[in-house]
């Protein structure tokens, strides 16, 4: 094995063990935590919606994927992508999604809305 890869590896292995972050969803009145990053297995689905065109099934998976408890167990299940699609607000999916996919601690709305 190179020592780039050997690299690649702990620097993967640092962040993928760090602490869960945290952030409050005010609307949900809930804490959901989340990872600076996550496996490429887990963003393939994301990345295939996205190709398709499927921005807002997309957020949903990513929130499927990546938001957790404060023991870092899932918050959501494959089956929830239909009441989070269909029956959650639309702006606070975005929020949320934003939050956790950027890996960064209190974003606030108003930097979401810069990118």
């Amino acid at each position: 094995m190179s020592e780039t890869i050997k690299k690649i590896q702990s620097h993967y292995a640092s962040a993928i063990s760090g602490d869960l972050m945290k952030y409050h969803c005010k609307e949900w009145n809930s804490d959901l935590y989340y990872r600076k990053t996550y496996p490429f297995k887990e963003e393939a689905k994301v990345i295939e919606l996205q190709s398709q065109g499927k921005t807002v099934e997309a957020l949903c998976q990513a929130l499927v994927n990546k938001a957790r408890d404060k023991n870092g167990n899932k918050l959501f299940s494959q089956h929830d992508i239909v009441t989070l699609m269909n029956e959650a607000d639309p702006a606070v999916i975005i929020m949320v999604a934003s939050v956790i996919n950027s890996g960064m601690p209190n974003v606030s709305i108003e930097d979401i809305a810069k990118e």
